[in-house]
């Protein structure tokens, strides 16, 4: 009901004002309106983590420091919604490593963008060393293959629900609200000038580029929050280092917590021919 009233509302402004309806939609754009609360099925993995301050933003620690992978997640989301994998990981002998992003979780301050994160995660290695493998989630998936890029070093990676194509962020958030293109316009224009410097080439610099590392994509069929399309793109973009796992019927959530997926991400992380030997759309 909230979504619709607000989404009437821009689109009435949109049609007196495109520009004006592009900085109300910006301002709803930035800002993730709630933050995800740690949940009881990962209250004791959350517990057991030793935490830290990096860069601003809360991180977490599991195992003993060797062997660290790392864990990104979406938007309004947190590092505990990695805690089935957190488990299984440490079982096997690795150290995750997770953080809450900037105004999300218990990070203070207003949600970052991209090169935030970049930055995030190049400290995270500093601190850590190289990664023996990424999972990432969600928005999670084109901030960590973007920080993957420059100096982060890592040996796989798992994108899970994610997206390829950066200006997804913005036709997704009109499309669920019901905004025309004009208004499409000038958010793109306000998110290009407040938060990247008046650079119109984001939208194909910080989408999913050709990777050096083996990924494994996995996706679900009824994803109602990140396209089911988008997987495809992301595999193809990715290059010919790229293995893709359709889901049915976890959509976007579940599918953190589903015993197989968990498996296979964490067999992909530990050895790759494993993980291909494995039917996940069974």
């Amino acid at each position: 009901m909230i979504t619709e009233m607000v989404g009437a509302g821009l689109r009435g402004v949109g049609v007196v004002s495109p520009k004006a309806a592009g900085r109300l939609a910006f301002e709803l754009w930035r800002r993730p309106l709630r933050r995800g609360k740690v949940r009881a099925t990962e209250a004791d993995v959350h517990r057991r983590a030793r935490t830290d301050v990096v860069d601003g933003v809360v991180t977490y620690v599991w195992g003993d420091g060797q062997r660290p992978v790392l864990l990104v997640h979406g938007w309004r989301s947190r590092a505990s919604r990695f805690a089935r994998f957190v488990e299984q990981l440490v079982e096997r002998g690795y150290s995750p490593v997770a953080y809450d992003a900037p105004g999300h979780g218990d990070s203070p301050g207003r949600a970052g963008t991209i090169l935030d994160h970049e930055r995030i995660i190049a400290k995270l290695a500093e601190k850590y060393g190289a990664f023996d493998g990424v999972i990432a989630h969600s928005l999670g998936v084109p901030f960590a293959l973007y920080a993957l890029r420059g100096t982060v070093r890592a040996e796989r990676v798992v994108a899970i629900s994610g997206f390829a194509e950066f200006d997804y962020l913005a036709d997704a958030f009109c499309r669920g609200l019901g905004l025309n293109a004009a208004t499409n316009q000038a958010l793109r224009r306000q998110i290009e000038r407040r938060l990247f410097q008046g650079d119109h080439e984001i939208w194909t610099k910080y989408s999913v580029a050709k990777g050096e590392l083996d990924l494994l994509s996995v996706h679900n069929d009824e994803d109602d929050v990140v396209d089911p399309a988008q997987a495809p793109i992301l595999v193809e973009r990715y290059g010919e280092r790229a293995t893709y796992r359709q889901t049915n019927g976890l959509g976007h959530r579940r599918i953190m917590v589903d015993p197989q997926v968990v498996a296979e991400a964490v067999a992909f992380i530990e050895n790759s021919d494993v993980a291909e030997r494995l039917d996940l759309g069974a």
